[in-house]
């Protein structure tokens, strides 16, 4: 098994219907809907088939192939400082699903929902400034996808719509780690000295700061607005999802760092 490939793809968010179905749980619909599943969106970046970096393992190996694997990703190695036990669930829960003959969707799929979780929850309590490059170098991300292609750009945003890419064609391998870092260092900060906490104000604050991007993106898109939240039917229009998606937090991010934090923090709360 690719624990490498695994590993990668269990540290990326949930599919994007889950998601849907959290957030009209919460009464966010329509196009202030749309906001909340474009963060998440990105959240979801696609899958890194990065076994160029761990040989695939023989038989026999699994995990010290899988130990490997964890060692050279930064998120899994924050993981094991804060979550230990997690960190070991998730080790064993893979070498036993491998050992029972589960695919490596299968465990992927395992591993999602607990990674996922976890960054969510960081993301309460990371500083300002840690929250604010989380979604900076997600859009880093995509602008270097969408220069290779609108459809790339719309498969690496929603791959459950028409499928991923692999985006080590495209993303140099120093990006992908990149990336990596930045959330490890956004998990990190949540347990540091100036990890924050969030108020009721804040809250407030991030939904009145969203209503007037929500309001200047509906008068330039109109009802295309609603493709965000519902990418299936972005299909033959995938230029102007991506371009949505990056105009959104293109805005959001030039707010002043605490209240774009807390867009982004709101727009992942749980409940």
């Amino acid at each position: 098994m690719n624990w490498t490939h695994v590993i990668i793809a269990g540290y990326i968010g949930a599919a994007i219907a889950a998601v849907v179905a959290v957030f009209r749980k919460k009464g966010w619909v329509g196009k202030a809907g749309a906001v909340v599943i474009a963060l998440v969106a990105i959240m979801a970046w696609n899958i890194f088939d990065v076994k160029y970096l761990i040989p695939r393992e023989r038989a026999g190996q699994e995990l010290a192939g899988l130990d490997d694997a964890m060692a050279q990703m930064p998120v899994y190695q924050v993981l094991k400082e804060q979550e230990p036990a997690l960190w070991m669930s998730i080790r064993q829960q893979a070498v036993e699903m491998h050992r029972q003959g589960k695919t490596e969707q299968e465990v992927i799929d395992t591993i999602q929902p607990q990674i996922l979780a976890v960054e969510t929850k960081r993301l309460q309590s990371a500083t300002d400034d840690n929250v604010v490059a989380f979604m900076q170098v997600n859009m880093q991300q995509t602008a270097m996808v969408q220069k290779s292609s609108d459809d790339a750009c719309f498969r690496f945003l929603f791959p459950d719509v028409k499928g991923g890419i692999n985006s080590t064609k495209i993303l140099p391998k120093d990006v992908t780690m990149r990336r990596m870092q930045v959330d490890a260092a956004m998990m990190r900060s949540a347990y540091g000295e100036d990890k924050h906490s969030v108020t009721d104000a804040e809250r407030e604050q991030a939904r009145k700061d969203i209503q007037p991007i929500v309001q200047q993106l509906t008068r330039r898109y109109g009802s295309d607005l609603q493709l965000m939240s519902n990418p299936h039917n972005g299909v033959g229009k995938e230029g102007l999802v991506c371009n949505q998606v990056q105009e959104l937090w293109r805005n959001v991010l030039q707010l002043p760092p605490a209240r774009a934090a807390g867009i982004i923090r709101l727009s992942v709360a749980q409940g």
